[in-house]
């Protein structure tokens, strides 16, 4: 092992620039970070497996490994991959659930069940991912069919939304006849853990028997 390299974050490419902001902000050289396609959310099942070629890819060049990822709709499967290869994820459900907090997002679940949450990445994204991703362009009438049990679309940001995102948020949700609201929620959990990982890290790095 390359005791030299400290931890290496095997993140969802959804949470890349919050990951980098992080890193910027608190100086966390010794982290580095290889993010997975985002797209990989319209095939949730592909996750695991994507996950554990990285891990192999990278075993042994880093004190650490972690895994950016939530159970993002694996239905367990990433839980059992990382057991099996011995490594932690952040906890949660999905990345709403880290950002907001589990008792904040449940509260907002159990407000409106019906509710499908933005984060930073998927407001830019909407169109790549949503729109395009799901066919919606070349078909509209899967939009009813992917959002017909929806009510309301809830914003969680992770900065201070700007005007325009915010109007970019409202228009999304017009076009689906959803309600609008959001709230700020900066980095939660991903911020936390990440910490953790890095004094976790860093104090390995200056122990010298």
């Amino acid at each position: 092992m390359d005791t030299s390299r400290g931890a290496l974050v095997i993140a969802c490419g959804a949470l890349a620039r919050e990951i980098a902001a992080l890193r910027r902000a608190n100086g966390w050289e010794g982290l580095e970070v290889k993010c997975l396609p985002p797209e990989l959310h319209n095939r949730p099942e592909r996750i695991p497996d994507a996950v554990r070629e990285a891990i192999h890819e990278h075993r042994g060049q880093y004190r650490e490994i972690f895994v950016a990822y939530a159970d993002c709709g694996t239905g367990g499967r990433l839980d059992q991959v990382l057991r099996e290869e011995g490594i932690e994820r952040i906890p949660g459900a999905h990345c709403y659930e880290f950002f907001a907090s589990p008792t904040v997002f449940a509260a907002l679940s159990e407000a409106e069940p019906g509710t499908f949450y933005l984060t930073d990445f998927l407001l830019r994204h909407f169109d790549r991912l949503v729109t395009r991703g799901l066919g919606i362009d070349r078909h509209p009438e899967l939009a009813a069919m992917y959002f017909g049990n929806y009510r309301r679309i809830m914003y969680l940001a992770q900065t201070a939304p700007t005007e325009a995102a915010l109007t970019q948020g409202r228009q999304i949700a017009d076009s689906l006849g959803l309600s609008f609201e959001y709230r700020q929620t900066g980095y939660g959990a991903l911020g936390d853990t990440l910490t953790a990982l890095t004094r976790r890290t860093t104090s390995a790095n200056s122990w010298h028997p």
